[in-house]
């Protein structure tokens, strides 16, 4: 019997970046978008402001581009303040490299393992799939999801008893299966 367990965002990652005021190196997004045109040109920004004094930095969207080079749905979403696109501008690596940030997922994550639970003693098939581009440990997921304590899940890796066609040691952000033989 296959389960489908679905790792899907609970809140807005935290962004990592270091503060110019004070020593903190995570900001909040603030889902507000600042949009400034001059003359043909335009840019806009994702504003954000620091867990620490609560300065505001600006993450770049725009940068000096034609306006009628941006599609109108996305300027309608950047004055709108839309929070979806919040989440999908953090979630774009161009953003992200432009801007020299990374995300904190700690705690912005959810397991869904649906209605299904299997009786102890049978081999369980769990394919997982990602909502985002969470990056999350295997084992974490397997042990959140079993109920078991982490330091089991790697036992029972180490043992052969949970396989997978990827490495379960690290992070993984992408879809994968594995097999829990109790």
């Amino acid at each position: 019997m296959l389960e489908i367990w679905v790792v899907a965002p609970a809140c807005l990652p935290l962004v990592l970046r270091r503060c110019h005021t004070c020593a903190s190196e995570r900001f909040r997004a603030s889902n507000k978008f600042r949009v400034n045109a001059n003359h043909k040109l335009i840019d806009a920004w994702l504003l954000a402001r620091c867990t620490g004094c609560g300065e505001t930095a600006k993450l770049t969207v725009l940068e000096r581009m034609n306006v009628r080079s941006v599609r109108p749905e996305l300027l309608d979403r950047l004055h709108a303040n839309d929070p979806g696109l919040t989440a999908e501008l953090l979630q774009d690596p161009f953003v992200r490299r432009r801007n020299r940030i990374a995300l904190d997922w700690d705690d912005a994550w959810r397991l869904d393992t649906g209605e299904s639970q299997s009786p102890d003693g049978e081999v369980i098939d769990v394919s997982v799939r990602f909502a985002a581009r969470i990056p999350v440990r295997p084992a974490r997921l397997i042990a959140e999801g079993c109920g078991l304590s982490r330091a089991e899940v790697e036992r029972l890796i180490t043992e052969g008893k949970v396989v997978s066609a990827v490495r379960l040691s690290g992070k993984l952000s992408g879809d994968f299966t594995f097999t829990l033989k109790r």
